[in-house]
Protein backbone atom coordinates (compact mmCIF):
# COMPACT_ATOMS: atom_id res chain seq x y z
CA UNK A 1 0.00 0.00 0.00
CA UNK A 2 1.29 3.47 -0.84
CA UNK A 3 1.08 5.92 2.19
CA UNK A 4 2.79 8.94 0.30
CA UNK A 5 1.45 11.84 2.60
CA UNK A 6 1.91 9.75 6.01
CA UNK A 7 5.64 9.46 5.80
CA UNK A 8 7.45 12.81 7.32
CA UNK A 9 5.91 15.14 10.23
CA UNK A 10 6.94 18.05 8.44
CA UNK A 11 5.17 17.14 5.07
CA UNK A 12 4.63 14.49 2.15
CA UNK A 13 7.80 13.41 0.38
CA UNK A 14 10.45 15.16 3.08
CA UNK A 15 11.66 11.28 3.97
CA UNK A 16 11.78 10.20 7.57
CA UNK A 17 9.47 8.31 9.59
CA UNK A 18 5.93 9.99 10.20
CA UNK A 19 4.34 8.75 13.53
CA UNK A 20 0.35 9.03 13.76
CA UNK A 21 -1.11 8.97 17.42
CA UNK A 22 -4.26 6.95 16.67
CA UNK A 23 -7.33 5.97 19.40
CA UNK A 24 -9.22 3.08 19.53
CA UNK A 25 -12.05 3.13 21.04
CA UNK A 26 -15.57 1.38 21.68
CA UNK A 27 -17.73 -0.01 24.85
CA UNK A 28 -16.83 -1.75 28.09
CA UNK A 29 -15.50 -5.07 26.82
CA UNK A 30 -15.47 -4.46 23.08
CA UNK A 31 -11.54 -5.74 22.77
CA UNK A 32 -10.06 -2.75 23.04
CA UNK A 33 -7.04 -3.87 25.20
CA UNK A 34 -7.36 -7.24 23.33
CA UNK A 35 -6.41 -5.00 19.71
CA UNK A 36 -3.59 -3.37 21.13
CA UNK A 37 -2.04 -6.59 22.70
CA UNK A 38 -2.61 -8.27 19.02
CA UNK A 39 -1.27 -5.67 16.75
CA UNK A 40 1.46 -3.62 19.51
CA UNK A 41 5.15 -4.40 18.14
CA UNK A 42 6.52 -3.49 21.37
CA UNK A 43 4.65 -5.04 25.05
CA UNK A 44 1.59 -2.78 25.58
CA UNK A 45 1.11 -0.42 28.47
CA UNK A 46 -1.89 -1.33 29.99
CA UNK A 47 -4.16 -0.29 32.93
CA UNK A 48 -6.09 -3.17 33.93
CA UNK A 49 -7.59 -3.85 37.25
CA UNK A 50 -9.66 -6.37 38.39
CA UNK A 51 -13.23 -6.07 38.22
CA UNK A 52 -14.82 -6.64 41.81
CA UNK A 53 -18.34 -6.39 43.42
CA UNK A 54 -17.78 -3.13 44.70
CA UNK A 55 -18.04 -2.05 41.07
CA UNK A 56 -21.13 -4.28 40.20
CA UNK A 57 -23.57 -1.54 40.47
CA UNK A 58 -21.77 0.35 37.63
CA UNK A 59 -19.53 -2.30 35.15
CA UNK A 60 -22.71 -3.80 33.92
CA UNK A 61 -21.23 -7.18 32.80
CA UNK A 62 -24.65 -8.15 30.55
CA UNK A 63 -23.00 -10.20 27.73
CA UNK A 64 -19.69 -9.86 29.08
CA UNK A 65 -20.47 -12.41 31.89
CA UNK A 66 -16.52 -13.22 31.60
CA UNK A 67 -14.48 -10.45 32.05
CA UNK A 68 -12.59 -10.38 35.12
CA UNK A 69 -10.16 -7.07 34.30
CA UNK A 70 -11.10 -3.54 33.24
CA UNK A 71 -8.74 -1.14 31.75
CA UNK A 72 -8.87 2.25 34.39
CA UNK A 73 -6.79 4.79 32.36
CA UNK A 74 -5.85 3.90 28.71
CA UNK A 75 -3.84 0.99 26.89
CA UNK A 76 -0.65 1.81 24.96
CA UNK A 77 0.97 0.42 21.77
CA UNK A 78 3.04 1.20 18.71
CA UNK A 79 3.34 -0.48 14.97
CA UNK A 80 5.28 0.17 11.89
CA UNK A 81 2.88 -0.50 8.84
CA UNK A 82 5.81 0.29 6.87
CA UNK A 83 9.49 2.02 6.83
CA UNK A 84 7.98 5.49 7.14
CA UNK A 85 4.69 5.25 9.35
CA UNK A 86 4.70 4.48 12.78
CA UNK A 87 1.02 4.29 14.62
CA UNK A 88 1.19 5.14 18.49
CA UNK A 89 -2.09 3.09 19.84
CA UNK A 90 -4.49 4.80 22.75
CA UNK A 91 -7.26 2.35 23.72
CA UNK A 92 -9.62 4.15 25.87
CA UNK A 93 -11.29 3.05 29.04
CA UNK A 94 -14.48 1.86 27.96
CA UNK A 95 -16.79 2.65 31.62
CA UNK A 96 -18.72 5.35 31.91
CA UNK A 97 -17.31 6.58 35.34
CA UNK A 98 -14.07 6.76 33.36
CA UNK A 99 -14.88 8.76 30.05
CA UNK A 100 -13.51 12.15 31.82
CA UNK A 101 -10.12 10.89 30.70
CA UNK A 102 -11.09 11.03 26.73
CA UNK A 103 -10.78 14.60 26.29
CA UNK A 104 -7.40 14.50 27.02
CA UNK A 105 -6.75 11.02 25.45
CA UNK A 106 -7.92 12.26 21.94
CA UNK A 107 -5.46 15.60 22.15
CA UNK A 108 -3.43 15.29 18.75
CA UNK A 109 -5.21 11.96 17.41
CA UNK A 110 -5.16 11.88 13.55
CA UNK A 111 -7.82 9.89 13.53
CA UNK A 112 -9.54 6.39 15.53
CA UNK A 113 -11.10 2.96 15.12
CA UNK A 114 -14.53 1.86 16.85
CA UNK A 115 -14.68 -1.46 18.00
CA UNK A 116 -18.21 -2.68 18.45
CA UNK A 117 -19.18 -6.37 20.00
CA UNK A 118 -22.63 -6.92 17.66
CA UNK A 119 -24.09 -8.63 20.35
CA UNK A 120 -23.88 -5.54 22.01
CA UNK A 121 -24.63 -2.60 19.83
CA UNK A 122 -25.79 -0.14 21.92
CA UNK A 123 -22.45 -0.14 24.06
CA UNK A 124 -20.75 1.49 21.27
CA UNK A 125 -23.13 4.21 20.97
CA UNK A 126 -20.46 6.82 23.14
CA UNK A 127 -17.83 5.97 21.31
CA UNK A 128 -19.36 7.21 18.09
CA UNK A 129 -21.22 10.16 19.48
CA UNK A 130 -17.96 11.13 20.96
CA UNK A 131 -15.77 10.80 17.65
CA UNK A 132 -18.40 13.23 15.98
CA UNK A 133 -18.36 15.31 18.59
CA UNK A 134 -14.60 15.80 18.79
CA UNK A 135 -14.42 15.88 15.36
CA UNK A 136 -12.35 12.49 14.78
CA UNK A 137 -12.11 10.64 11.88
CA UNK A 138 -12.68 7.13 12.39
CA UNK A 139 -13.66 3.73 10.98
CA UNK A 140 -15.93 0.75 12.56
CA UNK A 141 -14.41 -2.86 13.67
CA UNK A 142 -16.71 -5.25 14.11
CA UNK A 143 -15.50 -7.74 16.51
CA UNK A 144 -15.96 -10.78 16.02
CA UNK A 145 -16.84 -12.87 19.05
CA UNK A 146 -17.39 -16.91 18.86
CA UNK A 147 -20.97 -16.43 19.75
CA UNK A 148 -21.71 -13.28 17.47
CA UNK A 149 -24.19 -13.69 14.81
CA UNK A 150 -23.59 -12.62 11.43
CA UNK A 151 -25.16 -9.91 10.23
CA UNK A 152 -25.44 -7.37 7.23
CA UNK A 153 -22.72 -4.72 7.11
CA UNK A 154 -25.71 -2.21 5.89
CA UNK A 155 -27.84 -3.47 8.79
CA UNK A 156 -24.99 -2.89 11.37
CA UNK A 157 -24.68 0.77 9.15
CA UNK A 158 -28.40 1.50 9.84
CA UNK A 159 -28.91 0.44 13.25
CA UNK A 160 -25.63 2.73 14.12
CA UNK A 161 -26.74 5.28 12.52
CA UNK A 162 -23.19 5.38 10.94
CA UNK A 163 -23.16 7.66 7.17
CA UNK A 164 -21.99 6.02 4.14
CA UNK A 165 -18.60 7.60 3.43
CA UNK A 166 -17.48 5.60 6.90
CA UNK A 167 -15.52 2.02 6.38
CA UNK A 168 -17.41 -0.71 8.45
CA UNK A 169 -14.90 -3.56 8.50
CA UNK A 170 -15.00 -7.24 10.45
CA UNK A 171 -12.30 -8.20 12.35
CA UNK A 172 -10.79 -10.43 15.04
CA UNK A 173 -9.36 -8.41 17.41
CA UNK A 174 -7.39 -11.34 18.79
CA UNK A 175 -5.55 -11.55 15.56
CA UNK A 176 -2.47 -9.83 14.87
CA UNK A 177 -3.13 -9.70 10.75
CA UNK A 178 -6.71 -9.07 11.46
CA UNK A 179 -6.22 -6.14 13.41
CA UNK A 180 -3.33 -4.74 11.37
CA UNK A 181 -6.12 -4.72 8.37
CA UNK A 182 -8.42 -2.24 10.80
CA UNK A 183 -5.91 0.30 11.28
CA UNK A 184 -5.00 0.12 7.26
CA UNK A 185 -8.10 0.57 6.43
CA UNK A 186 -8.40 3.74 8.74
CA UNK A 187 -5.01 5.06 7.26
CA UNK A 188 -7.00 4.68 3.94
CA UNK A 189 -9.74 6.42 5.20
CA UNK A 190 -7.52 9.28 6.15
CA UNK A 191 -6.32 9.00 2.80
CA UNK A 192 -9.32 9.43 1.08
CA UNK A 193 -10.40 12.69 3.06
CA UNK A 194 -7.29 14.51 1.82
CA UNK A 195 -4.45 14.48 -0.86
CA UNK A 196 -2.40 16.55 1.42
CA UNK A 197 -0.32 15.54 4.35
CA UNK A 198 -3.09 15.49 7.25
CA UNK A 199 -1.72 17.23 10.76
CA UNK A 200 -3.33 16.51 14.36
CA UNK A 201 -5.66 19.19 15.57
Amino acid sequence: MDFKGFDHSGGPGGGGTRSVKVMIAGGFGTGKTTMVRSVSDIKPLTTEETLTQASADVDHLIGVADKTETTVSLDFGKISLNDTLMLYLFGTPGQERFWFLWNGLFKGALGAVVLVDTRRLASSFRAIEEMERQNVPFVVALNVFPDSRAYPVEEIRDALDIPEHIPVVACDARDRASSRDVLVALIRHLKDRSSVALEPR
